[in-house]
């Protein structure tokens, strides 16, 4: 089955040992410093991945950034604001895998007068990646091997492709620059043909947050819709950036110390891709410079170790070193 929208690995990477429960409760919001939380994402047993939330309060309300796939992501998202007794104003999508923006219409049903901003990736991924991965998951889903837990996940990603529309932004973001939103002054940077074919990623001053989205991800990167040199790009350019904390897409915040070993980890897996090298050598290599990353179960080193090489080989290698999305060099 053709993963929809960089989430197909839970089949991969899941199993009894390996994910949290089928049916995990609800994530609760941690703080990151003063005005800025953060929602974990997840991967609970038998299901599909939620990335990270982060949220900001200005002056003039919430901002929040991406929104989840699963119905207890986003209503811990709806609980926050409510519990905070403010207006959700402003949604940003990093990009358009749906484990960040399945939650969108849900928030924007709740809190009307909130505008989307986003990359148009999104309007290419609709008729491409996302269509054809709803066609082979409803395949999939005929063929009736999917476990009740997966089916109901991949039965609501096809419902979100299909009612694609919500997805786009109210305010497309075309070019990096500031912006003021809910009264936080914060850049929002545009990164493109990365991650994906345009990834947004922001940094906000006050707090020296940097929110990133699957431009970094643990325990591996994601490599689905990828172009690997742009990414590189990108981690660079955040790099230059004088955040104090980073918030991947997936996985915990990050110092500048931790981030640099990943971005090293980062080239070292793309050079060993385009290698003779075994995957499970360059699988291996990547674990190891991670470690210090990955958390105290043995489960999160062999999640590194299959997914790396699952996207050194059946990705990377396969397409002449960059996803089959990638449409630049």
């Amino acid at each position: 089955m053709r993963a929809i929208a960089g989430i197909g690995l839970a089949a991969l990477i899941c199993g009894p040992a390996l994910c949290q429960s089928a049916t995990p409760p609800p994530p609760k919001a941690q703080v990151l410093t003063a005005g800025v939380w953060l929602i974990p994402g997840g991967i609970p047993a038998r299901r599909q991945p939620d990335g990270n939330t982060v949220i900001l309060r200005g002056p003039e309300g919430l901002v929040v950034m991406d929104t989840g796939r699963h119905p207890w992501h986003r209503q811990a998202i709806l609980d926050f604001a409510n519990d905070q007794d403010l207006a959700i104003v402003a949604i940003i999508n990093s990009h358009w895998h749906l484990d960040h923006v399945s939650g969108d219409p849900a928030l924007k049903a709740a809190y009307p007068a909130s505008k989307l901003y986003a990359s148009r990736a999104i309007d290419e991924a609709l008729t491409g990646f996302l269509a054809r991965s709803a066609a082979d998951a409803e395949a999939y889903l005929a063929s009736g091997q999917a476990p009740p837990e997966t089916a109901e996940d991949i039965r609501g990603d096809i419902a979100t492709t299909q009612a694609g529309e919500a997805l786009k932004p109210d305010m497309a973001i075309a070019a990096s620059g500031e912006r003021t939103l809910a009264g936080i002054n914060l850049r929002l940077n545009l990164a493109v043909d990365a991650a994906t074919a345009g990834d947004v990623w922001i940094y906000d001053p006050a707090s020296r947050i940097a929110a990133v989205g699957d431009l970094v991800t643990l325990p591996a990167p994601f490599f689905d819709t990828a172009c690997p040199l742009g990414w590189k790009a990108a981690l660079d350019q955040v790099w230059a950036t004088p955040f104090v904390t980073l918030v991947p897409g997936h996985g915990p915040p990050l110092n500048r110390d931790q981030f640099a070993l990943y971005r090293t980890a980062f080239h070292q897996v793309i050079d060993c891709a385009a290698s003779a090298r075994a995957k499970a050598e360059c699988a291996a290599e990547w674990t190891k410079a991670v470690a210090p990353l990955l958390g105290p179960d043995p489960a999160d080193a062999r999640r590194a170790q299959g997914m790396t090489e699952y996207y050194v080989q059946v990705v990377l290698r396969a397409n002449g070193g960059k996803s089959a999305s990638c449409r630049s060099a």
